[in-house]
């Protein structure tokens, strides 16, 4: 999911290109307060001629909420991102906007103490994990393992819940490649969906840490070509038992593949 500033229009259509599975028009950290309006008003006409994105809008404790639902109310292609999370502002969204594609902004400590019942509200697409904020408010490093324990959580909690994998925080690293791919494999082996880019760049590195490797699927392949040669029944693939849980998992790479070959 790539970010991009609302109040700057030209930069919309080259978003829309990049390659990430889903734009991002944003109201609000990327918009200064005196340009509030014009954001509001440029998204609002990029919408209009039938884009479709996802909007950021801004939190429900600001003076710009209201406003940003209004505007959405008439723009039903387009999906909602609230920052700032919880349960109230959520539920709140979600019946000014009954039926909208919405992604809770988890990026509070407020916000992850009731991430039950955030994910539990009715019509909740997914969770994305708000970790820059997020670790300026606990205190807590967004460094190697010390978020580890807070995206477990919140990975658990979506799954419980039946909600879409969450998707994880941004990455600051902005032209190592390396640092970046680390980064999503990382969010991708803690069962994480995708990641927030805040550069174009970001994006092509992004979708090929969530993709299959060729040993993967040629693993995938194999279990799925076993498990049909058994009728279904525990079998063995490279000396290693496979039953029902591991045919799942090689079916969901298959299916990974076909959507990323679609996409």
């Amino acid at each position: 999911m790539l970010f991009v500033p609302g109040d700057r229009p030209e930069r919309f259509a080259k978003a829309a290109a990049s390659g990430a599975h889903e734009v991002v028009l944003d109201l609000e950290d990327a918009v200064g307060p005196a340009s509030k309006d014009h954001a509001r008003e440029a998204v609002s006409a990029w919408l209009a001629q039938g884009h479709r994105a996802m909007v950021r809008i801004n939190a429900a404790d600001t003076a710009w909420y209201e406003h940003d639902l209004k505007m959405l109310q008439s723009m039903p292609q387009a999906g909602v991102m609230l920052p700032k999370a919880d349960e109230a502002s959520l539920a709140r969204t979600l019946k000014v906007l009954p039926g909208r594609r919405v992604i809770a902004l988890l990026e509070t400590v407020h916000g992850y103490m009731g991430l039950p019942a955030l994910a539990g509200v009715a019509g909740l697409e997914r969770i994305a994990f708000g970790s820059v904020d997020f670790a300026v408010e606990s205190g807590i490093a967004d460094e190697g393992d010390g978020m580890t324990a807070v995206r477990t959580q919140i990975v658990l909690a979506s799954c419980y819940a039946g909600l879409a994998p969450p998707i994880d925080g941004v990455s600051v690293e902005l032209t190592d490649e390396q640092g970046m791919r680390a980064d999503a494999l990382r969010s991708r082996q803690l069962g994480f969906g995708g990641k927030l880019c805040i550069h174009p760049r970001q994006v092509a590195v992004v979708n090929a840490a969530w993709q299959p490797t060729p040993d993967e699927q040629a693993w995938a392949q194999r279990v799925l070509a076993a498990s049909e040669a058994s009728g279904g029944a525990a079998t063995s693939v490279d000396g290693k038992m496979i039953d029902k849980p591991v045919v799942e998992r090689a079916r969901r790479i298959v299916d990974e593949c076909k959507l990323i070959d679609n996409s």
